[in-house]
């Protein structure tokens, strides 16, 4: 009898190991899913598709990612422009392996500042919705370093030097003018003024309420 019970012990005891050494093995795959390894870039100005590889350029890959790594879920932070404002579109794929898994329009030349349009339905079926992002103000340079045919920009960071230059990221329209600079200095003096003279005039009229107390009470 006591032995039976010790072979069904040991029965459940090895049940038990193999059904948590196959739990763990699944939440290990489950957790670590396949990384990207390449990025196609596509538009209108592109004779022929960019792709990326990962094991080629790191470094750009990596800059590619990481312009539309945050955009997989979540709502948009702003909204879309007119089409002749938005400038040139270039489509980002990310593919594991053969398959694209998610895509992503991009704007570089955006009127105030790069924009990012996210498809409602993406490559691998998910479908977390469509939405308008603000770009990262590196996204044109990383576009040039990948291959794309826009303005100059600064991309020695990408490539290891090779490009130099010149335009500016962000647009001028997106600054202000020395103008608006001057007039917000001048009403920030207005303001300051104004402050200025509503502190005087509340300390008078307290230093006159103390005064007047004072009388009284004598």
């Amino acid at each position: 009898m006591a032995g039976e019970v010790s072979r069904r012990l040991v029965g459940v005891a090895t049940l038990l190991i193999a059904a948590a050494s196959w739990l763990g093995i699944g939440g290990a795959a489950q957790a670590k899913p396949a990384k990207p390894t390449s990025v196609v870039i596509t538009g209108k100005d592109l004779s022929a598709p960019l792709t990326v590889q990962a094991k080629d350029k790191p470094e750009v890959f990596a800059a590619l990612l990481d312009q539309v790594g945050f955009l997989k879920t979540g709502g948009g932070n702003t909204g879309g422009l007119k089409a002749a404002d938005l400038g040139p579109k270039y489509t980002i794929a990310v593919h594991v392996g053969d398959a694209a898994q998610q895509s992503y329009d991009l704007y570089p030349l955006a009127k105030g500042g790069p924009r990012v349009y996210r498809p409602a339905r993406q490559p691998d079926k998910s479908r977390p919705g469509a939405a308008w992002f603000f770009g990262r103000l590196t996204m044109a340079e990383t576009l040039l370093a990948a291959g794309a045919p826009l303005p100059t920009q600064n991309v020695t960071s990408l490539n290891g030097g090779g490009v130099g230059g010149g335009e500016r990221v962000i647009p001028d329209d997106a600054i202000g003018s020395s103008k608006d600079v001057d007039r917000l200095l001048g009403e920030l003096r207005q303001l300051m003024l104004l402050n200025g003279a509503v502190l005087l005039s509340i300390t008078l009229g307290l230093a006159g309420i103390a005064l007047l107390v004072r009388r009284r009470t004598r």
